[in-house]
């Protein structure tokens, strides 16, 4: 039986050492997000209403009830819409944003702190705060009535009726806040892409002809592809999770107008105790959030890997 050399365990030594380093970060992982993940996916095949007796076994019957239901479709719908309304600004706006604070101008920290300072409050407060700015009295609808503009006022949250029939106005209402909240978020990943590019590469393109909003379309935004492609499925898959909004400012009303899919997910499994049903939402939510994952590593299969911010 050979038996191993000093340098053979001085292999061995190099090959393991890493895996315990990553040993309790891996327990902590199992324990909090891998177990209850797999079991949150046998639940959604069976019964388990009443949680003093073990769960039952029933197979599909959760996904053909979750087919046949209206609720869920309506979340789902409102989801997408959310997605849709959401994540083009939130690519887009915090760009432009970025162009503008990266400028060499007096002032410019003074703008970069007052963009970010939404995403260091708190969602709660947030919520509460515009939930005041919307109220019936509030102070949009009071300046709307100084400026003899809707002098009605706008139920921005207590209406289901949608805009150019397509997007309740309650949905849009907490979209914007999920806007304001981001924007500052965004635009500091983008600052980062921004000041990775040389400035002599403008010079030399101002040297060809290209300046102003051309050297941006031909120069900036090629070069920021990978941020883009980064930014669009973090905001992608922020606005499918969305939940801290609609359960501080509408919980989901008028008439299911605003109930996204996490939200409907919560309201299954803590108001009405439908634990096994909750968890087969959240297994087509995560379905949902794996392919915007993967269309993620479509899109930029090697510069969205590459990128350290």
């Amino acid at each position: 039986m050979n038996q191993l050399t000093p340098k053979d365990w001085m292999l061995i030594k190099q090959r393991f050492t890493p895996y315990l380093f990553l040993f309790p970060a891996l327990l902590l992982l199992g324990l909090t997000v891998f177990w209850p993940a797999l079991q949150a996916f046998y639940l959604s095949f069976t019964s388990y209403e009443d949680i003093t007796q073990p769960p039952q076994w029933i197979g599909f019957t959760n996904f053909f009830k979750l087919w046949r239901d209206a609720v869920f479709w309506k979340t789902l719908e409102n989801t997408f819409l959310y997605l849709v309304g959401v994540v083009p600004i939130l690519v887009f706006a915090p760009l432009v944003l970025a162009i503008l604070v990266n400028q060499k101008l007096r002032g410019m920290n003074w703008f970069r702190t007052a963009y970010y300072t939404p995403v260091v409050i708190s969602m709660v407060v947030a919520g509460i705060a515009w939930k005041w700015l919307y109220a019936e009295n509030g102070l949009l609808n009071q300046s709307f009535k100084a400026l003899h503009i809707f002098s009605d006022g706008i139920p921005w949250l207590t209406s289901p009726d949608k805009l150019l029939g397509i997007l309740p106005i309650s949905l849009a209402s907490i979209m914007a806040v999920t806007i304001w909240k981001g924007l500052g978020y965004y635009m500091v990943i983008y600052l980062a892409g921004l000041q990775s590019i040389p400035a002599d590469v403008y010079e030399a393109a101002a040297i060809d002809g290209s300046d102003g909003i051309r050297k941006h379309w031909e120069i900036t935004i090629p070069l920021m592809k990978p941020y883009l492609a980064l930014v669009a499925v973090i905001s992608a898959i922020s606005a499918t999770k969305v939940f801290e909004e609609v359960y501080i400012m509408t919980q989901g009303g008028p008439l299911n107008s605003s109930k996204t899919i996490v939200y409907y997910l919560y309201e299954q499994a803590f108001s009405n105790l439908e634990i096994s049903y909750a968890c087969t939402i959240g297994l087509v939510l995560f379905l949902i959030i794996l392919g915007l994952s993967v269309l993620r590593l479509v899109i930029s299969p090697q510069e969205g890997d590459n990128l350290t911010i």
